[in-house]
């Protein structure tokens, strides 16, 4: 039978999703947790792969079992032996045609940014940080650059390993709270490193070093090497998956609420 469970962690402690030789994976601690459910060897595969540091509001993955099991016991039993920084959300029984990966119709990314002069101490790895004051509004016209079928090369890791670095951005927003700057991406995928570059761009744009239209220049050029270095993981949350009704899952959506 086929179980697919709906995620919460944050990443800090993690290097990254991705089954690490030293353990320390997120799919690492989480195969462990429910192998002691399980009592048989489990193998589970994710709507996407989020690098070391990196948060997940809501990241969905689904493992094959031989074993009947209530399902409470995959929420919480398994959490009973996972670290604090990792939860299960929810389980759902799903059928062979389900697949966390190949089944999502689209991604979702949200980037929280503090700006200010000195770093948050309380929250330092769960924000990024930027000390020089940033102006919204040209970052508002320069993430609107983003959105649709693009070729984001200069955007994309250089180990990236993804056959096609173009992709459907559907949401790509940024919106002031206070001291905080909130990013909302989503698209079909995302190339590795691709939230932070983006928002490492903007940030430029938001500080004067380069104008709005940067942003379509970098799309047209794309090239990684004119682009701005990488920015922090801290602040980058896996905050949906978007999937068919025909699954029956419970919310795989999920918002920052940190502000």
């Amino acid at each position: 039978m086929r179980v697919a469970l709906g995620l919460e962690y944050n990443g800090k402690d993690f290097c990254g999703w991705q089954s690490q030789p030293n353990g320390l994976g997120v799919q690492d601690a989480l195969e462990n947790a429910i192998q002691k459910i399980a009592i048989e060897p489990v193998r589970v595969h994710a709507a996407g792969r989020t690098d070391t540091g990196v948060h997940a509001l809501m990241q969905v993955v689904h493992f094959e079992t031989t074993v009947s099991r209530p399902i409470t016991a995959w929420v919480r039993g398994v959490n009973v032996h996972l670290p604090s920084a990792i939860r299960v959300l929810w389980a759902h029984m799903v059928g062979e045609d389900f697949h966390a990966r190949f089944s999502a119709l689209q991604r979702s990314y949200q980037y929280v940014l503090l700006n200010q002069p000195q770093s948050s101490a309380i929250q330092f790895d769960r924000v990024g940080w930027y000390h020089l004051p940033l102006v919204l509004a040209p970052m508002q016209q320069a993430v609107a650059y983003l959105q649709g079928e693009h070729d984001f090369s200069a955007f994309r890791a250089s180990e990236c390993q993804a056959k096609s670095p173009v992709r459907h951005m559907s949401v790509a927003e940024v919106k002031q709270v206070g001291d905080y700057f909130i990013f909302d991406f989503s698209a079909n995928a995302f190339l590795q490193h691709q939230v932070r570059n983006m928002v490492g761009a903007l940030i430029y744009v938001g500080v004067g070093k380069q104008p709005p239209e940067s942003i379509q220049a970098l799309l047209n050029q794309g090239d990684r090497t004119q682009s701005p270095p990488t920015f922090s993981p801290n602040g980058l949350y896996l905050s949906g998956v978007s999937y068919g009704t025909q699954w029956g899952l419970p919310n795989t959506q999920k918002q920052l609420t940190l502000i």
